[in-house]
Order: C-alpha cells, then structure tokens, then sequence
C-alpha cells in the first residue's frame, strides 16, 4: 500500500490526472499494472499503447470501462477495458465500481485505483488493504498536528531519560522510572509511525514535514532498546511473548537455541510484546513490568530494579559496542562497573590502561551530569 500511495501523491502525474477526473465529475476504474495476470481479467476495450499525461486519462475516463496503466504509470495500455475478477471474493463495498476494484486488488494483489464522482472521492485497493485518499491540505493540518504532539512526547522522553540516568547513578531506580521513559518512547514510536504513512500520501508536498519527523524521533529508538536491554529478564522476555503473541506459548520470532537466547533476541521480544500493549495497558507500570519480565507478584511499581548498565556506557565517547557487552558481561550491574578500579576494569578482554581509565573518568563524568540536570 506505501508503493501505490507513493504514486497517487500530490504532485505525481497520476494524482494530477485523477484531479482532473475528480474536476470534470466523471468517475474512473484504474489498474496500476499491465501484465499478463492482469490482462487475464480484461475483457472488450482498445489497445492504447501511449505515454501517459493526466489530460488523456481525464479524456478516457469519460468511457465506463476500466483503464489499465503500466506498473510504472508512464504508459497507458488499454482503455474501455471491462474487468471480470472472480465474483466469489469477498467485497465490503456496496457500488459496482468499487467491488470490481477491490476484488482485482484482492485477487492479484496489484494497485487498484478506483475514483467516485458521487462522492467524489479517490480509494485505492491494494491486497486486503483499502485507503480513501485525503486532501493535501487536510494531511499538511494532521501532519502538522502530529508534530506539535511528536514533540511534547519528545520532551516527556528525554526528561524521564534523564530521571533514570540520575536514578540509575544513585542506584534508587524502581520499575516506576524504567515505565516512565518506555511509555513515551513507545508512544512516540506509535505517532511517528502514523505520521510516516502520512508523508507517504503528500508525497513530494511533505518535503519539509519529514525533515520536522526524522528530527523529533532521531535517537529514540536506540534509547528505548537499550533501557530494555537494561531490564529486561530472559525468562519473563520468553513469558511476555508467549502472553502477547500467540496464545500457545510459541513465540514468532526464532530463538538463538543452545544456552537459550541471546540479549539481543531478549530485547526484541520485550520490544515486541510492549508494541502489542494497547495505550491503556502502556499507562500502567505492572504491564510495562510484565513485558521486561518481572513477576506478576512482584511487579511493584517502588520495586527496586538495578540496570546493566548499557546505556550509560553507550553514551561513551568512542566506547565500542563488543568492549561494552563484555565491560557489562563482566561486571553484571551498572553498580559493579561504577564502583570497579582501573586494575579491575583491565582484567576485561580487550580493555588497557588508557581505556580503562577513560571509562572510569567518563563514568564519573555522566554521574555529575546527571544528578546535576536532575537537580538543577
């Protein structure tokens, strides 16, 4: 569906044409592909055979037939053409146009455009999937709307990251400071997801709006999974994936096998099982706990909780990521790796003197940060 909104959006020549449709009242069947799968389906019409422009597929939409355009929309290859996909497939739509559209979508799985001079609007059919398509200046409003959204989750992200770095220094965090950054995180995720779906249909319109996106949501990611990977635990990742996905106690995404899984395979459970949790279920820590993996029983949300200590060693300046996982696989918790002296934090693989002490010092560094933002 990305790919056929990408070529009906603002200022593609098709959206043009089908403006033009929408202008002079007419309504118009369209199928984005002429192969031989498609031509199966055709029945009657003309071959055609000419370059597209909007002023010809405006001219032939005044026939009732279906025009049928190269997968590319540059060309048009037929035109009157009556379509005659199997009447079995399921339809929601009630008109003759529409049902015809969406049971060629479904059936061959090609982009199905079908325009409505009644209620002039445009659907376009892709697969299962179905999109009426709205106005620019309606998406420019919504867009827009987004991002004044966008950036306030944004703002409530980085603030509660900042809370948890100074928690996490002071070794005071509970479950209630690692919900309070994966809330909005996720939230974030959500919008911005929306919000990309949008910029899709603008097309080449929403230019500066997707510059806006990628600058509210840049680093966000990151940081939510590795405050995941911070807390999340093996077993209740398992558990957490099993209660959320299938209900048979599989889980959809393979295992490593041997030792069990890896940390990252553990994270991108938790992750998933949390982008299943509805917004309600999101708000409240004892859910949030659950996907990390904490007990029912014990999901408090003062329940005491100590991180790795990823994170804060990836915010390091060049601290490359395999001496972090072996710094952490190390020392277990953020606190070991604080509170270990350089000799100590030489006995890791591939960590000398000069490292070590650069991650003593940058540690302490992050620490004054910290509590100094917390409290200033």
């Amino acid at each position: 569906m990305a790919d056929a909104l990408a070529l009906v959006a603002p200022g593609q020549p098709l959206r043009e044409g089908l403006e033009r449709v929408l202008q002079a009242d007419r309504g118009a069947l369209i199928v984005v592909s002429d192969d031989a799968e498609v031509l199966s389906l055709c029945t009657g019409g003309f071959l055609f055979d000419a370059e597209f422009s909007p002023q010809r597929l405006s001219e032939l939409a005044k026939m009732d037939g279906a025009i049928i355009l190269s997968a590319d929309t540059r060309r048009i290859a037929r035109a009157n053409v009556h379509l005659t996909p199997d009447a079995s497939i399921p339809t929601a739509e009630t008109g003759t146009r529409h049902r015809t559209a969406e049971r060629v979508a479904r059936s061959i799985g090609v982009p199905v455009v079908s325009v409505s001079a009644a209620m002039g609007i445009v659907t376009v059919y892709c697969g299962d999937a179905t999109h009426v398509l709205q106005s620019a200046r309606r998406l420019h409003e919504r867009v827009s709307q987004a991002l004044h959204t966008l950036q306030r989750f944004r703002q409530r992200f980085d603030l509660a990251l900042t809370a948890l770095s100074a928690a996490e220094i002071e070794d005071t965090v509970t479950a209630r400071d690692v919900a309070a950054a994966l809330q909005p995180g996720e939230l974030l995720c959500r919008i911005a997801e929306e919000v990309a779906g949008d910029l899709v249909e603008l097309g080449d319109d929403g230019r500066l709006l997707r510059l806006q996106l990628e600058e509210v949501v840049d680093g966000i990611e990151a940081a939510r999974r590795l405050v995941v990977r911070d807390y999340v635990s093996s077993d209740g990742a398992r558990g957490a994936d099993a209660h959320a996905g299938n209900g048979d106690g599989r889980s959809e995404r393979k295992g490593h096998g041997a030792e069990g899984r890896s940390a990252t395979t553990d994270t991108e459970r938790a992750l998933a099982a949390l982008a299943r949790l509805s917004t309600d279920e999101l708000l409240e820590v004892r859910r949030v706990s659950a996907v990390l993996g904490i007990p029912p029983a014990a999901a408090e949300p003062d329940l005491a909780l100590e991180p790795r200590g990823y994170r804060l060693l990836h915010r390091l300046p060049r601290f490359p990521d395999a001496l972090v996982d072996r710094v952490v696989d190390h020392f277990v918790g953020l606190q070991g790796i604080m509170r270990a002296s350089v000799g100590e934090l030489e006995e890791v693989d591939g960590v000398g003197e000069a490292r070590a002490r650069s991650l003593k010092e940058g540690l302490a560094r992050l620490a004054e940060a910290s509590i100094l933002d917390r409290y200033s």
